[in-house]
């Protein structure tokens, strides 16, 4: 339990240091892989805090939260790769 525990802990600032690389982030294609990173880690965090609490419903809402996390990252991607809202 107590590595559940130091996982979670370093999952949550992991996450914090993305988020400032986001905020910071030279270009935009930076921003982008650290929220696709957000993305994969708060997955990894909402199936270990299922394990921990056990509570399978938490695995199915990870799993959820992936697709949607991939398909948002392919969407913002072609949206980017267009020209966005310029053309």
């Amino acid at each position: 339990m107590i590595f559940l525990r130091i996982t979670l802990i370093v999952l949550i600032l992991g996450m914090l240091g993305l988020i400032i690389k986001m905020i910071l982030g030279p270009t935009l294609w930076d921003r982008l892989l650290c929220l696709n990173l957000i993305s994969a880690k708060t997955i990894l965090l909402l199936a270990i805090y299922g394990v921990y609490r056990d509570n399978i419903m938490l695995l199915d809402i990870a799993i959820s939260y992936g697709i949607i996390g991939f398909l948002t990252i392919t969407l913002l991607s072609r949206f980017i790769l267009r020209g966005g809202r310029q053309k």
